[in-house]
């Protein structure tokens, strides 16, 4: 070993403008190669001075040691540890921007609320987990139908909480959360997709996907605002339900079919509908179906025991609840 081919510890300091306790820490952590002289004095070659000016810029960017020894021993890249050291604060941002909206709300909450507020939210402090409340109790209502078609109503109907959710945002998942929780909704909103209260379904799992098919159907409808009324995509609806119960579509049946949706059903899909924005849901389009009916039945209750007919030749007349409003 010669001065000219090894740096002493003072110098290899000196050249990256480490500090020697930093570079022996460095060396015991396994990050620097350093042999001994003679007198048991750590030299270092060359190359050092550009792994350790390499090492203190990749700390200079908050990256671990681990992350940093892989770049160095050559098993990943500077990019593939620069990228995951992005996405974990990434991460972090999110969960703070997420701290910081669930405190937002309930500050902004009055007084006498804010405790209540504080329980509500605890539901959504953990967003996967409420999501999970969400998803589990979907599956349970659509159980009849296959994974599949579960998956699709799921990606449609039940939104994710982002890490960009405002504070009213984060009281209103909570309040699905809280709603989806209480076995009377669970109930409600079982018996309202089936119009349970009408009796004789023969096959169930049928039933649920024409019903949604159904729901396709109308959803241009609901979408530009038009108010529930009766005609071809109301028809097609009943016609659903007529044939899962072995019947024909008269008014009786229809008044048979038609449910008062439960305020609290018409709350959850309002709710829902802060976060899918434009799209129609699934529960927008039921909605839209029931006041429909009702306007049906409302027009033509004392009709014969026959469907009723429309102005423009197509069964049904049309209402004038907005599908804008509260209710849909």
């Amino acid at each position: 070993m010669t001065h000219v081919t090894y740096l002493t510890i003072g110098e290899l300091a000196a050249r990256t403008g480490v500090a020697v306790r930093t570079v022996r820490y460095y060396c015991d952590a396994g990050l620097l190669d350093a042999a001994r002289t003679a007198t048991g004095h750590r030299v270092f070659e060359p190359d050092a001075v550009d792994r350790l000016a390499l090492l203190r810029r990749l700390r200079s960017f908050g990256v671990g040691l681990t992350a940093i020894e892989s770049v160095l021993d050559g098993t990943r890249s500077i990019a593939e540890v620069i990228a995951a050291e992005r996405a974990a604060v990434d991460d972090e941002l999110d969960a703070l921007n997420r701290r910081r909206a669930l405190l937002r709300a309930v500050e902004s909450a009055v007084p006498e609320k804010q405790g209540e507020h504080l329980n509500l939210l605890a539901a959504v402090i953990d967003p996967r987990a409420a999501y999970d409340v969400l998803v589990a109790f979907w599956r349970r209502q659509l159980a009849p139908l296959p994974t599949s078609a579960i998956d699709g109503f799921l990606s449609m109907n039940v939104p994710e909480l982002t890490a960009q959710a405002r504070p009213e945002h984060l009281v209103a998942y909570a309040e699905l959360v809280a709603a989806v929780s209480n076995p009377d909704i669970a109930t409600v909103m079982y018996d309202t997709i089936r119009h349970r209260g009408t009796p004789g379904i023969r096959d169930e799992r049928r039933l649920l996907f024409e019903v949604a098919d159904a729901c396709v159907a109308v959803e241009p409808l609901v979408a530009a605002g038009c108010p529930p009324h009766a005609g071809a995509e109301l028809d097609r609806y009943v016609e659903v339900h007529a044939t899962a119960r072995g019947r024909r579509d008269t008014p009786s049946l229809r008044r048979q079919l038609l449910t008062d949706a439960d305020h609290r059903i018409r709350r959850y899909w309002h709710l829902t509908a802060t976060f899918t924005g434009d799209a129609v849901t699934s529960g927008a389009a039921q909605l839209w179906f029931i006041d429909a009916l009702a306007d049906s039945v409302t027009r033509h209750g004392e009709a014969g025991d026959r469907p009723p007919r429309s102005r423009s030749g197509t069964q049904g007349t049309t209402s004038t609840m907005s599908p804008g409003s509260s209710h849909s």
